[in-house]
C-alpha cells in the first residue's frame, strides 16, 4: 500500500543512509553523531516546511525517517489538526476537512 502512495505524494528522493550509523551517515560536520529524528518531528517539520515553501527543510526532514514513517506522521498530525479545529469551530470533522480543501458541504 505504502509503495503506491510514494507515486501519488510529493516526497523528495532521499539520499541512502549508511550501514555504521542509525542516523545514517557518519555525523555532522564537527564529527558529532547526528541525532535521530522521530516520525512525528519528521512530519511537524516536512508540513511547517511545506506550509512555508521550504524546499531545503522540506529534503531535510524527509531524510529523517522512511517514506513510509513520514506518510503515517502527516496522516496523523492532519488527522489531530483536523479534529483540533473542528471542536475549535464546533464543526464536525468533515465539514472541517471539505472546508480547508475549498470542497462544497456533503
Amino acid at each position: 500500500m505504502f509503495g503506491r502512495l510514494r507515486t501519488f505524494l510529493p516526497f523528495p528522493a532521499r539520499a541512502p543512509r549508511s550501514a555504521g550509523s542509525p542516523g545514517g551517515g557518519s555525523g555532522d560536520a564537527n564529527g558529532a553523531p547526528r541525532r535521530q529524528h522521530n516520525i512525528f518531528e519528521a512530519a511537524a517539520t516536512y508540513v511547517a516546511a511545506c506550509a512555508d515553501d521550504d524546499e531545503d527543510t522540506m529534503e531535510e526532514a524527509a531524510g529523517w525517517v522512511s517514506p513510509e514513517a513520514l506518510s503515517f506522521g502527516v496522516q496523523e498530525l492532519a488527522c489531530r489538526a483536523v479534529i483540533a479545529l473542528a471542536r475549535e469551530r464546533d464543526e464536525s470533522p468533515e465539514a472541517v476537512a471539505r472546508g480547508l480543501l475549498g470542497l462544497p458541504p456533503a
